[in-house]
């Protein structure tokens, strides 16, 4: 992760569903800059968490999901270009279709999320 200064700021979104959090992969990934955010994965205060960082100037939104069951096992995100269609594979796959998305798991993080 990336340390802001002080005069940086930090927005923190919480979204309602893995699905609707995945689009911000999908914008930008068709955007013209083509960066695919990453996913990261954390435990805080008992609770799973994923997350993505976008944007970096003058601070950093965080788009983050408390999960209801417990973190993911397997250890990527099948992501559906054209359809926002997704499910957890263990590994990379041919579908030229799709992003492979990564979930990154972190012993720590300064970030504080509010829970």
């Amino acid at each position: 992760m990336t340390k802001l200064n002080e005069t940086s700021q930090i927005v923190y979104l919480q979204y309602k569903n893995l699905e609707d959090m995945l689009k911000v992969i999908l914008f930008s990934a068709q955007s013209a800059l083509g960066l695919t955010p990453m996913l990261y994965s954390i435990r805080q205060e008992n609770r799973s968490i994923l997350f993505i960082q976008t944007g970096l100037a003058n601070g950093a939104v965080i788009h983050y999901l408390i999960m209801s069951d417990s973190k993911p096992e397997q250890k990527y995100i099948e992501l559906k270009r054209l359809t926002g269609e997704f499910k957890f594979v263990e590994s990379i796959g041919t579908d030229t279709m799709s992003l492979y998305i990564p979930v990154l798991e972190l012993e720590t993080s300064t970030l504080k999320f509010p829970v």
